[in-house]
C-alpha cells in the first residue's frame, strides 16, 4: 500500500469520477438547433463554469442548478432558453452507469475496506446512481444531507464529522481536482487518489496518487492483483 496508514474507510466522488456523468452529451440533444456545432465547445465550457458557480452559494436542489446553469449560459451566448430544458437534463442523470471497470475495483476495494460516496447528487437521484454502481457502498453522503455543494469545505468537514474520523483515516478518490481535491488538500485530507479521465488538468502540488484506471485502485490500497 503506498499510503503510509491503513485508512479507515475509502470515499469517492460519483458523478464524474465512478459514474460516467455524460451532462455534455445531453444538454446538445436537448437544444438541438438552438446551439450552433460551432459554439458547442465553448458553451459546454462556459456552462462547467456557471455550473460551479451555482454550486457555490446556499443549497438548493440540484434541479435548480443544472437548470439556471444552463439559462445562464444560454443567456451569455444569447441564445433562446426555454422553460423545461434544465429538467429535460436533469431527468436523464439517473440513467447514467458507471465508467467502465468500476463495479469490478469497488468490489474489489470492498473486500479490505467499508466505501464511501460523498456526493453532489441530491436525494432524489443519488439513490438510483448508487444502484447502478452495483458494489457495496456502506454510506451515501448528498449534498441534500450536507447542505452545501463540493467545493465548500464544509462537504468534506461533513464527512470527516459522518464517519467520525481523522483527516489522516480516510482515502479519498475523485477525478475533480476542482470540485474534490483542493477542498479535501484545504483540510489536511493527504491521501487522496486522481483518477486522471481527462477533464481537468493535474495539479500535482496538491499531493495525491493520479492513476488512469480504475483497476489500479486497489493496487494502491494494498489488495493484491487478481
Amino acid at each position: 500500500m503506498v499510503f503510509a496508514h491503513k485508512p479507515k474507510f475509502v470515499s469517492f466522488d460519483m458523478n464524474g469520477t465512478l459514474i460516467h456523468f455524460r451532462i455534455n452529451e445531453v444538454i446538445p440533444r436537448v437544444l438541438g438547433d438552438r446551439l450552433p456545432m460551432e459554439l458547442t465547445a465553448e458553451f459546454l465550457r462556459t456552462g462547467n463554469q456557471f455550473r460551479i458557480d451555482e454550486c457555490m452559494g446556499d443549497w438548493k436542489p440540484f434541479h435548480q442548478v443544472v437548470a439556471r446553469s444552463l439559462e445562464r449560459t444560454m443567456r451569455w451566448f444569447g441564445l433562446e432558453y426555454r422553460e423545461g430544458d434544465g429538467e429535460a437534463v436533469y431527468a436523464e442523470i439517473p440513467t447514467w452507469g458507471p465508467f467502465p471497470g468500476v463495479s469490478e475495483a469497488l468490489r474489489r476495494v470492498a473486500e479490505q475496506y467499508p466505501l464511501v460516496i460523498v456526493t453532489n447528487s441530491d436525494d432524489a437521484h443519488a439513490p438510483r446512481l448508487v444502484e447502478n454502481l452495483q458494489a457495496p457502498i456502506e454510506v451515501v453522503i448528498t449534498s441534500e444531507q450536507m447542505g452545501v455543494y463540493k467545493p465548500r469545505l464544509r462537504a468534506f468537514e461533513y464527512l470527516l464529522d459522518k464517519l467520525g474520523v481523522a483527516p489522516d483515516e480516510i482515502v479519498h478518490v475523485s477525478a475533480s481536482p476542482k470540485y474534490d481535491l483542493r477542498a479535501a488538500a484545504d483540510l489536511g485530507i493527504k491521501h487522496t487518489v486522481f483518477m486522471d479521465r481527462g477533464y481537468e488538468p493535474e495539479h500535482p502540488w496538491l499531493g495525491y496518487q493520479r492513476i488512469t484506471d480504475i483497476a489500479d485502485l486497489p493496487v494502491l490500497l494494498g489488495l493484491p492483483r487478481p
